[in-house]
């Protein structure tokens, strides 16, 4: 994100703003934003199941909870982003 600005002229054309490379960065900083809000929620939401007692290491119960939380809530993530995708595609080829 740093790169932000880098790219706004598209090959010298004398301060021409490219708008394809312009809302590609928009597009990966919203994607990174959108997974570490995944990371964000998910931690947080297995934490709070799966830990009952926060200390320095993690029994193997506690592993086990936090490995399955973590794969059934990618499961839904992955199953809501699919569903939302065809519902976006189903819409636009009815414009």
């Amino acid at each position: 994100m740093d790169g932000f600005g880098s790219d706004f002229s598209a090959g010298g054309s004398g301060g021409k703003v490219d708008t394809g490379v312009i809302m590609e960065q928009v597009k990966v900083q919203i994607a990174v934003a959108n997974a570490q809000e995944l990371l964000q929620r998910m931690t947080d939401k297995c934490f709070k199941k799966c830990i009952g007692k926060p200390g320095s290491t993690l029994d193997n119960s506690e592993q086990k909870c936090i490995a399955m939380c973590m794969d059934r809530y990618m499961d839904a993530w992955n199953t809501v982003s699919r569903t939302y995708n065809s519902r976006l595609q189903r819409e636009r080829a009815r414009m």
